[in-house]
């Protein structure tokens, strides 16, 4: 046996069904014909399906991905990698615990047919089709068929103007599936991979291409879904009016015994489609009660004579809508099943928990959609209840509400005054995505209780993960260099304690300013308007953040230090929406995003940065994420993508130029080098191993290496950098502020390159020089290079530090750190201030001077600085 890896159950984490989570490993322990047994805290094994997500260069696991039933998992559970010597019937075969001790050594069976792919998971089986407009028929478990089938919808809105009237025009659209993949058949689970594109049944136009997982797991009675749409229309002419799912029940009995809920701010919405509570005549109201509570009623002339001449005089609900249509209110209407009738309001609330139930004399179905309230619009469409085949619609955006507008705010850009990129116009949704996950989970006896609708709401919203404690992550340097928390001293306590007011203002920003909706939630804003009391919502580049500065890393870095669940949804939101919404996936900018703006699509500006694999490698780790691994695959060759945008188009001349794009050191070639790095790891694929080995090669030949530039030309054929002078378009800052230090300090540690250390260690240092020291250093080469906003360069300077054992340097970065809030946030701590009525709120709690370039670049440097230089660290900052 080789070391063990205890993790626990997050805190605030449904312990129910199917968990994914992930292992980490030191390098050269853990051989990749190992494998891997999960033990309780009694030491008996618990079944588990496990696949590397990662290797070292030498082959060895660095990263695998483990999934378990949680229901039959302890609150501390260890895995343990077992070498393929010692790997016995025991570590092949492990009993389910459970009906007959069924043995789970056989992976879940796959027929393939023709044109359909047939799934034996044990009880729960389906039929998913390879092409056509069917997603699948024929889901059932032991409680019967679950759902007769299944197929994917959207609705686009065409707007023409005549004679001063606008007509809209909604036109449908049906999934058609192109291809079929089987990217995981296990004994616990199996996951299977749609795509295709969205198809007019008349025209046969296509658009809106979609990607759709399905996890199906051996006994579990639901689907998994992970829904991603790519926009590929016209923004001028094609307005997104809905998209979602549709699911079909053959429904069984008496429409008094049919019945839907729906999960609410409290409690939740129950009605049956025909409900016995009469004038004339007058059904014993214990009758109405037992409906009500969800019973089979069996009415018959000799007991029940008064139900049975009511059942058929009185008004039938075929069809119910939940819509969220705001990030502060839902509405419930329903209507009779005839076109001519009108909806009616049953009620109107808060936040929705993204939850219906419909069930039937014979069972039923209930769907949850994760993050439903907060990625509003989304709607739950229930028809035909009354009918023989009812249909359940999850739209993802709803038809309920506007269409949804991709045009951008304006018609040219405001790069000096709103700090936008250039005043272009570079505006275009062309390429961008949104994921949505929801489960699709069957249901016994009836309409299922309240307390079982709560259960399946945190289920939801709140999935099991298991992690390992922050000293685990640690010790072995998991994702590079970040401290654990300590408060040794005053200063210590001092600098913990802003890092926890950042956080906590985040999460608390977040709440308060609605920072929600299908294409924003997960990011947040850039800069704040102390004399609005908002933040620049509508200024150009101070609006959205679009992982400017690295939100992602600080946010990550600091749920591996603390372990918080919060952070950790935070951050999750953060990973799903920048890896869609604020990257391109198809199109001419396929593989880099856009930079902050009003309009997450809205700048000028495309660049590699914002697609970077290291935003999101933290949570494709931990939780095994087939997404992100779909994004990986886009973003490695994104250096491609310059040849089409040169980010130093307006600083340098086309002619003049021996490649044929540029890349500066920070933050694109840094960006590459995650990327490939990721792509290096993932799949062992060497070809990118050499593209780093080539960019270092080519900085080590300039003449003051890493300090160099950070102008460069680049050739993507090649991968090489060509050294211009020393220019820095953008400014020096830009090199580190973006990443770079957390990539290429990780990298470091694989790389196992001395030079490449040493490099790393001189710009530290001489981000920190004066200018005499500057031209001395360089031999002349530079003497007044303006390194500003010098705490962004904190993490680097303190690996310098540590690297040369410098202490004095070590001490200049400790009294920067400490005194620069001062300056960028006129404060010398991260501190709020009531402010009554503004705001919208009675009493806003207000940070006048925040931005989360700030806040992200000072945190970050902090934590990574408290690992490397926290002996130099003054006991005190308060002691002159």
């Amino acid at each position: 046996m080789l070391k063990q890896m205890e993790l626990h159950r997050m805190e605030n984490r449904e312990k129910s069904g199917l968990t994914t989570f992930g292992s980490y490993w030191e390098k050269g322990e853990v051989s990749s014909e190992a494998k891997f047994i999960l033990k309780n805290e009694d030491d008996s094994n618990v079944p588990v399906q496990s696949r590397i997500t990662a290797y070292w260069p030498d082959g060895t696991v660095k990263w695998a991905a483990h999934t378990g039933n949680s229901d039959g998992m302890s609150e501390t559970v260890t895995v343990e990698p077992v070498l393929k010597k010692y790997q016995n019937k025991e570590t092949e075969t492990i009993t389910q615990e459970g009906r007959n001790k069924e043995a789970i050594t056989d992976n879940i069976l796959i027929t393939e047919e023709k044109d359909s792919l047939f799934v034996q998971a044990g009880t729960t089986s389906v039929r998913i089709w390879k092409q056509g407009t069917k997603l699948f028929e024929q889901f059932h478990t032991e409680e019967g068929e679950v759902a007769k089938e299944a197929e994917l919808i959207a609705l686009l809105e065409e707007r023409t103007r005549v004679d001063g009237e606008v007509i809209k025009r909604e036109v449908p659209y049906l999934g058609v599936i192109k291809e079929t993949k089987i990217e995981e058949c296990g004994p616990l689970q199996c996951v299977i991979k749609l795509t295709g594109i969205h198809q007019h049944a008349i025209s046969k136009r296509e658009v809106l291409p979609f990607i759709l997982r399905m996890a199906i797991g051996r006994n579990q009675s639901e689907i998994l879904f992970t829904h991603t749409f790519l926009y590929d229309g016209d923004e001028d002419k094609d307005f997104l009016k809905g998209i979602g799912v549709r699911i079909y029940r053959q429904m069984k009995g008496e429409s008094y015994n049919r019945h839907i809920k729906f999960g609410t701010d409290f409690g939740c919405f129950h009605e049956s489609l025909a409900m016995l509570l009469t004038w004339h005549p007058i059904v014993p109201i214990s009758i109405y009660e037992r409906q009500m509570k969800g019973e089979l009623l069996c009415l018959n002339e000799i007991d029940t004579p008064e139900a049975m001449q009511a059942k058929d005089n009185i008004p039938i609900w075929g069809e119910y809508v939940l819509c969220q249509d705001s990030a502060t209110h839902f509405i419930v209407k329903k209507k009779i099943s005839k076109e001519e009738c009108c909806y009616i309001e049953g009620l109107h609330g808060t936040h929705a928990k993204g939850t219906v139930a419909v069930s039937d004399e014979e069972g039923g179905f209930a769907i949850g959609l994760k993050d439903f309230w907060q990625k509003y619009p989304s709607t739950y469409q229930v028809k035909y209840l009354d009918k023989e085949l009812a249909c359940a619609t999850v739209w993802f955006w709803s038809p309920e509400v506007e269409a949804m507008d991709f045009r951008h705010y304006a018609t040219t850009g405001y790069s000096q005054t709103y700090y936008e990129g250039f005043d272009e116009m570079g505006a275009t949704p062309y390429g961008i995505a949104n994921t949505n996950e929801f489960r699709l989970t069957a249901i016994a006896d009836g309409i299922p209780t309240d307390e079982w609708m709560e259960r399946f709401y945190k289920r939801v919203q709140k999935p099991c993960v298991y992690i390992a404690n922050p000293e685990y992550y640690h010790e072995l340097g998991a994702f590079g260099i970040w401290s654990l928390r300590k408060k040794e001293n005053e200063a210590q306590m001092w600098l913990e304690d802003q890092l926890e007011k950042g956080i906590e203002f985040y999460l608390e920003e977040i709440k308060i300013r609605n920072w929600y909706g299908v294409f924003s939630y997960g990011d947040v804003m850039h800069t704040y308007d102390k004399t609005r009391h908002c933040w620049r919502y509508d200024m150009g580049g101070y609006a959205w953040q679009n992982t400017e500065l690295v939100p992602t890393l600080w946010l990550w870095y600091s749920f591996l230090r603390t372990g918080r669940e919060d952070i950790f949804t935070m951050a999750e939101a953060m990973a799903r929406h920048c890896s869609e919404v604020d990257v391109y996936h198809l199109g001419p900018y396929k593989g880099i995003g856009s930079r902050h703006n009003v309009r997450h699509w809205g700048c000028s500006c495309k660049e590699a940065r914002i697609a970077m694999a290291g935003h999101h490698r933290f949570y494709y780790y931990l939780t095994g994420d087939y997404r992100l691994g779909d994004i990986f695959d886009e973003v490695k060759d994104g250096d491609f993508t310059l040849l089409e945008i040169d980010p130093l188009r307006y600083f340098y001349k086309k002619e003049e130029m021996v490649y044929k794009t540029h890349a500066r050191t920070g933050p694109d070639w840094s960006t590459f080098t995650s990327n490939w790095m990721t792509e290096w790891e993932r799949h062992q694929n060497q070809a990118y191993q050499e593209k780093i080995l080539t960019g270092i090669q080519d900085l080590k030949n300039a003449p003051l290496r890493l300090i160099s530039g950070s102008d460069f030309e680049y050739d993507p054929e090649s991968s090489h950098l060509h050294y211009l002078g020393e220019q820095a378009t953008g400014g020096f800052h830009l090199i580190i502020c973006m990443g770079a230090p957390q990539i290429w300090l990780e990298l470091a540690h694989m790389l196992e390159d001395e030079e490449w250390n040493r490099m790393l260690a001189d710009f530290g240092r001489f981000y920190y020089m004066d200018h005499e020291e500057q031209f001395a250093f360089t031999n002349g080469l530079i003497r007044d290079r303006i390194a500003t906003f010098p705490y962004m360069a904190a993490a680097m300077a303190a690996y310098g530090a540590k690297y040369y054992q410098d202490e004095k340097l070590a001490k200049k970065i400790w009294k920067e750190l400490k005194e620069c809030l001062s300056t960028e946030v006129k404060n010398s701590v991260f501190e709020t201030h009531p402010v009554y009525h503004a705001g919208n709120q009675e009493i806003l709690q207000e940070m006048p001077r925040v931005s989360t370039n700030v806040m992200s670049q000072w945190c970050l440097n902090v934590i990574v600085a408290l690992d490397l230089i926290s002996e130099e660290l003054p006991e005190s900052f308060f002691i002159s």
